[in-house]
């Protein structure tokens, strides 16, 4: 009885949504609008070059995400184990947290710019200007860095309540031992914090997919050459600009298929890992 409210909110708003969408991929568009197309618009997604790489940038998204669960996780154990300048981490850390997407690229477009301060920064000490945004090859790493930047506050005020529940005799006995920082960290930090690191993960991966779109929107549009297309913005071209529905639903379905396992996948390389260790 208590869990039957929250259960038919899920089922109303969530999982009836889920689907209405997945039907709603074997349909067509334009002239073909509700007629069954069955697998017709995921070959067209298999097809389309646009659609491709941003699936290959997803991949990109997985190999960087060690980096982005890192960050937050080594600043909050400065901040635990107060090491010198755990006050300055400790004061502005959530500050990037509380900015729009909208600002924050449009402050890293001013930044990033070939003839911005960054460029003008490496020309001072003679190296050649980087086309940071138009560049192909450098365009994605670059926005996920500034989405890791402005988006690992959360993640941090995650790892400090993890702390609040370590069992501070641990650090301790492993101060007697002798202990250093790497090897506190990896004998007694992350297997004591194994579900918030499992937590983080997975929503740091979740925001990666599906929270980029205000950045890239703002920073890329997609560009250059689609070389920074993910789904959500693959989607929203096809729902928004295209008038594509059934193709952005498809779409959407193979995003939430890669979630899922990309998820699943996760918390199982990490509880192997939490095990070994």
């Amino acid at each position: 009885m208590l869990l039957a409210p929250a259960l038919l909110i899920l089922l109303l708003l969530r999982f009836w949504p889920l689907l209405l969408g997945v039907n709603f991929s074997f349909t067509g568009d334009g002239e073909r609008d509700g007629s069954a197309v069955g697998l017709a618009n995921y070959l067209e997604l298999a097809r389309d070059p646009l659609f491709l790489g941003a699936l290959r940038n997803v991949g990109l998204l997985v190999l960087l995400l060690p980096v982005a669960v890192a960050i937050p996780g080594l600043l909050a154990t400065f901040i635990y184990l107060r090491v010198p300048g755990h006050r300055l981490y400790r004061s502005v850390y959530f500050f990037p947290a509380v900015l729009s997407p909208v600002i924050v690229g449009a402050i890293f477009n001013l930044l990033l710019a070939f003839d911005g301060p960054l460029n003008a920064l490496l020309g001072g000490v003679g190296l050649g200007p980087v086309d940071w945004l138009g560049d192909p090859d450098v365009a994605m790493f670059v926005v996920v860095g500034v989405h890791v930047w402005a988006t690992f506050g959360m993640a941090l005020v995650v790892f400090l309540a993890g702390f609040a529940t370590l069992d501070a005799s641990l650090l301790d006995a492993a101060r007697v031992d002798g202990a250093s920082l790497p090897q506190t960290i990896r004998h007694v930090i992350v297997p004591s914090l194994s579900r918030t690191i499992q937590f983080v993960v997975v929503t740091t991966m979740i925001g990666m997919l599906t929270s980029m779109f205000g950045l890239l929107y703002v920073m890329t549009s997609g560009g250059p050459e689609g070389s920074t297309y993910l789904p959500e913005y693959y989607i929203w071209i096809q729902q928004g600009q295209l008038n594509r529905p059934a193709l952005a639903s498809a779409a959407s379905t193979v995003l939430f298929l890669i979630m899922l396992v990309v998820g699943l996948l996760q918390i199982s390389l990490l509880r192997r890992a939490v095990r070994e260790a």
